[in-house]
Protein backbone atom coordinates (compact mmCIF):
# COMPACT_ATOMS: atom_id res chain seq x y z
CA UNK A 1 0.00 0.00 0.00
CA UNK A 2 0.98 3.59 -0.57
CA UNK A 3 -0.15 7.03 0.59
CA UNK A 4 0.44 10.67 -0.24
CA UNK A 5 2.50 12.93 1.99
CA UNK A 6 1.12 16.32 0.96
CA UNK A 7 -1.84 18.08 -0.64
CA UNK A 8 -1.81 18.52 -4.43
CA UNK A 9 -4.21 20.44 -6.70
CA UNK A 10 -4.91 20.11 -10.40
CA UNK A 11 -7.33 22.01 -12.62
CA UNK A 12 -8.90 21.39 -16.03
CA UNK A 13 -11.59 23.07 -18.14
CA UNK A 14 -13.87 20.70 -20.09
CA UNK A 15 -16.62 22.25 -22.24
CA UNK A 16 -16.66 25.39 -20.06
CA UNK A 17 -16.94 23.39 -16.82
CA UNK A 18 -14.04 23.82 -14.42
CA UNK A 19 -12.83 20.70 -12.58
CA UNK A 20 -10.47 21.11 -9.61
CA UNK A 21 -8.87 17.87 -8.42
CA UNK A 22 -7.50 17.74 -4.87
CA UNK A 23 -5.61 14.89 -3.22
CA UNK A 24 -4.78 14.99 0.47
CA UNK A 25 -3.43 12.72 3.20
CA UNK A 26 -6.08 11.92 5.85
CA UNK A 27 -5.69 9.40 8.68
CA UNK A 28 -9.25 9.27 10.01
CA UNK A 29 -12.86 10.03 9.17
CA UNK A 30 -12.44 13.15 11.31
CA UNK A 31 -9.55 14.28 9.05
CA UNK A 32 -11.73 13.58 5.99
CA UNK A 33 -14.60 15.69 7.35
CA UNK A 34 -12.21 18.50 8.23
CA UNK A 35 -10.58 18.44 4.76
CA UNK A 36 -13.97 18.43 3.00
CA UNK A 37 -15.13 21.38 5.11
CA UNK A 38 -12.01 23.34 4.14
CA UNK A 39 -12.51 22.49 0.45
CA UNK A 40 -16.14 23.64 0.65
CA UNK A 41 -15.03 26.90 2.27
CA UNK A 42 -12.42 27.44 -0.47
CA UNK A 43 -14.98 26.77 -3.23
CA UNK A 44 -18.27 28.23 -1.93
CA UNK A 45 -19.77 28.79 -5.40
CA UNK A 46 -18.95 25.33 -6.79
CA UNK A 47 -21.86 23.27 -8.10
CA UNK A 48 -20.54 19.85 -7.02
CA UNK A 49 -17.96 18.43 -4.61
CA UNK A 50 -17.53 14.73 -5.38
CA UNK A 51 -15.02 12.67 -3.44
CA UNK A 52 -13.66 9.26 -2.53
CA UNK A 53 -11.41 8.08 0.29
CA UNK A 54 -9.74 4.97 1.75
CA UNK A 55 -8.47 4.90 5.33
CA UNK A 56 -7.22 2.32 7.79
CA UNK A 57 -8.98 1.78 11.10
CA UNK A 58 -8.52 -0.80 13.85
CA UNK A 59 -11.35 -2.74 12.16
CA UNK A 60 -9.69 -2.68 8.73
CA UNK A 61 -9.88 -0.49 5.63
CA UNK A 62 -12.95 1.65 5.13
CA UNK A 63 -13.82 3.54 1.98
CA UNK A 64 -16.54 5.80 0.73
CA UNK A 65 -17.39 7.72 -2.41
CA UNK A 66 -19.96 10.41 -3.09
CA UNK A 67 -21.45 11.71 -6.35
CA UNK A 68 -22.48 15.11 -4.90
CA UNK A 69 -25.65 15.43 -6.94
CA UNK A 70 -24.21 14.22 -10.23
CA UNK A 71 -25.97 11.23 -11.86
CA UNK A 72 -25.35 8.04 -9.86
CA UNK A 73 -21.98 6.43 -10.54
CA UNK A 74 -20.58 9.29 -12.67
CA UNK A 75 -18.44 11.13 -10.10
CA UNK A 76 -17.54 9.35 -6.85
CA UNK A 77 -17.05 5.89 -8.31
CA UNK A 78 -14.62 6.97 -11.09
CA UNK A 79 -12.59 8.87 -8.47
CA UNK A 80 -12.58 5.80 -6.20
CA UNK A 81 -11.45 3.48 -9.00
CA UNK A 82 -8.25 5.50 -9.44
CA UNK A 83 -7.67 5.64 -5.68
CA UNK A 84 -8.13 1.88 -5.37
CA UNK A 85 -6.23 1.14 -8.58
CA UNK A 86 -3.10 2.85 -7.23
CA UNK A 87 -3.56 1.06 -3.86
CA UNK A 88 -3.60 4.37 -1.99
CA UNK A 89 -4.56 4.36 1.67
CA UNK A 90 -5.26 7.18 4.17
CA UNK A 91 -5.98 9.38 1.18
CA UNK A 92 -8.84 11.65 0.11
CA UNK A 93 -9.44 12.69 -3.49
CA UNK A 94 -12.02 15.40 -4.05
CA UNK A 95 -13.10 16.91 -7.37
CA UNK A 96 -14.83 20.28 -7.35
CA UNK A 97 -16.96 21.13 -10.39
CA UNK A 98 -18.07 24.56 -11.50
CA UNK A 99 -20.79 23.95 -14.11
CA UNK A 100 -20.10 25.82 -17.35
CA UNK A 101 -23.52 25.55 -18.96
CA UNK A 102 -22.85 22.63 -21.31
CA UNK A 103 -24.01 19.16 -20.23
CA UNK A 104 -21.34 16.48 -20.56
CA UNK A 105 -23.56 13.39 -20.41
CA UNK A 106 -22.91 10.38 -18.20
CA UNK A 107 -19.84 9.24 -20.16
CA UNK A 108 -18.37 12.73 -20.24
CA UNK A 109 -18.85 13.20 -16.51
CA UNK A 110 -17.31 9.81 -15.75
CA UNK A 111 -14.25 10.65 -17.86
CA UNK A 112 -13.93 14.18 -16.43
CA UNK A 113 -14.09 13.10 -12.78
CA UNK A 114 -11.84 10.09 -13.40
CA UNK A 115 -9.27 12.20 -15.28
CA UNK A 116 -9.21 14.81 -12.50
CA UNK A 117 -8.55 12.06 -9.95
CA UNK A 118 -5.83 10.51 -12.15
CA UNK A 119 -4.11 13.88 -12.65
CA UNK A 120 -4.17 14.58 -8.92
CA UNK A 121 -2.58 11.18 -8.22
CA UNK A 122 0.06 11.61 -10.94
CA UNK A 123 1.06 15.04 -9.65
CA UNK A 124 1.21 14.08 -5.98
CA UNK A 125 4.09 12.75 -3.95
CA UNK A 126 3.37 9.07 -3.31
CA UNK A 127 5.26 7.30 -0.52
CA UNK A 128 5.09 3.79 0.97
CA UNK A 129 2.45 3.42 3.69
CA UNK A 130 3.90 2.84 7.15
CA UNK A 131 1.67 1.52 9.92
CA UNK A 132 2.27 3.17 13.29
CA UNK A 133 1.74 1.78 16.78
CA UNK A 134 1.40 3.52 20.14
CA UNK A 135 3.53 2.20 22.99
CA UNK A 136 3.78 3.28 26.62
CA UNK A 137 7.19 3.33 28.31
CA UNK A 138 8.34 4.00 31.87
CA UNK A 139 11.80 5.55 31.81
CA UNK A 140 14.47 6.94 34.07
CA UNK A 141 15.26 10.58 33.36
CA UNK A 142 18.66 9.65 31.89
CA UNK A 143 16.87 7.60 29.18
CA UNK A 144 14.98 10.58 27.75
CA UNK A 145 17.76 11.84 25.51
CA UNK A 146 18.51 8.41 23.96
CA UNK A 147 14.77 7.86 23.43
CA UNK A 148 14.40 11.26 21.75
CA UNK A 149 17.32 10.42 19.43
CA UNK A 150 15.82 7.01 18.60
CA UNK A 151 12.40 8.53 17.88
CA UNK A 152 13.96 10.98 15.42
CA UNK A 153 15.72 8.11 13.64
CA UNK A 154 12.47 6.09 13.41
CA UNK A 155 10.25 9.09 12.55
CA UNK A 156 8.29 8.50 15.75
CA UNK A 157 6.56 11.09 17.90
CA UNK A 158 5.87 11.70 21.57
CA UNK A 159 2.13 11.80 22.19
CA UNK A 160 2.06 12.25 25.96
CA UNK A 161 4.50 12.39 28.85
CA UNK A 162 4.06 12.50 32.63
CA UNK A 163 6.91 13.34 34.99
CA UNK A 164 7.26 12.02 38.54
CA UNK A 165 10.03 9.88 40.03
CA UNK A 166 10.13 8.25 36.56
CA UNK A 167 8.90 9.42 33.20
CA UNK A 168 5.80 7.76 31.78
CA UNK A 169 5.70 8.40 28.08
CA UNK A 170 3.38 7.44 25.22
CA UNK A 171 5.04 7.36 21.81
CA UNK A 172 3.96 6.52 18.29
CA UNK A 173 6.47 4.61 16.15
CA UNK A 174 6.40 2.50 12.99
CA UNK A 175 4.89 -0.84 14.02
CA UNK A 176 7.93 -2.74 12.71
CA UNK A 177 10.12 -1.06 15.37
CA UNK A 178 7.75 -1.07 18.37
CA UNK A 179 9.00 -4.32 19.90
CA UNK A 180 12.65 -3.33 19.49
CA UNK A 181 11.98 0.02 21.18
CA UNK A 182 10.19 -1.64 24.12
CA UNK A 183 13.11 -4.06 24.59
CA UNK A 184 15.68 -1.27 24.34
CA UNK A 185 14.03 0.97 26.94
CA UNK A 186 12.57 -1.60 29.34
CA UNK A 187 15.85 -2.69 30.88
Amino acid sequence: MKCVDSIYFTEEIIKKSRFVGIIAPCNSEHDIAKALTIIQQQHPTANHLAFAFRITTPKGIIYRFHDAGEPSGTAGKPIFKHLEGKDLINTLIAVVRYFGGIKLGAGGLTRAYGNSARQAIEGSSIVPYVEYQNIRLNLDYNQLKPLDYQLKQLKGTIIEQNFSDKVEILVQVPADYAEMLVEQFSR
